[in-house]
């Protein structure tokens, strides 16, 4: 169910840098508090959040971002270490406007269930729209988890999902969506477990962050 309408809450933001992004948040105050981490051995991140949800016309998660601008790469295998979680979790590649839970945003996000989709907000506080990649362009039934390396591309005003499902070279799947998001913006990863009031846990590896289109591997 979408929130009441005007149901907000503030962010809470933690600047510290971690790994290659500069600060940490949770959007939309979780009623659990998340933590992040980072590992240089592994080059892991580990993201703990609760969280009802990131669509509607607000979202709550734990996010690690960066400020840029121009085009941008971003790609991340993903993994959920508790196998047995809900299915809805997502595991987020995400571009954002601000850190507002009802920001403008394009987000690549795969389902703990499979289910993989690029999304977006057109304008600040309007219901969020989807592509959903399952089942496109001869790709397998995702929902057997073989995808675990995501990404998002902005070249310009147009958003796109890459997708890399058994090793292969990471490849476009379906059209760009157009989207103006004013610069600096916010580009980092995310994870919402769907669940209020439970955390759950998503480890994001092989992290690109590029400040250019066409560099997803």
């Amino acid at each position: 169910m979408p929130p009441p309408a005007d149901f907000h809450r503030t962010t809470r933001t933690d600047h510290t840098r971690i790994g290659a992004f500069e600060g940490q948040s949770d959007v939309g105050a979780a009623l659990v508090p998340g933590s992040s981490s980072y590992s240089d051995a592994t080059r892991q991140y580990i993201i703990v959040s609760a969280g009802y949800n990131v669509w509607y016309q607000r979202d709550e998660f734990r996010y690690i971002w960066k400020k840029m601008s121009g085009d941008i790469s971003l790609a991340a295998d993903i993994n959920f270490p508790d196998t047995a979680g809900y299915d809805d979790r997502k595991a987020l590649v995400i571009i954002r406007q601000s850190l507002d839970d009802d920001s403008k945003e394009a987000v690549v996000a795969l389902h703990g269930g499979g289910l993989l989709h690029l999304a977006w907000r057109p304008e600040k506080g309007q219901f969020m729209k989807e592509m959903r990649a399952n089942n496109r362009k001869g790709l397998p039934d995702l929902v057997t988890g073989h995808v675990r390396r995501i990404g998002i591309e902005k070249r310009g005003n147009a958003f796109a999902l890459f997708v890399s499902v058994n090793g292969e070279p990471m490849h476009q799947v379906g059209d760009p969506i157009q989207l103006h998001i004013d610069a600096p913006f916010y580009v980092g990863i995310g994870f919402c477990s769907h669940l209020p009031a439970t955390t759950d846990t998503a480890v994001f590896s092989n992290v690109v962050l590029e400040n250019a289109a066409g560099k997803l591997q």
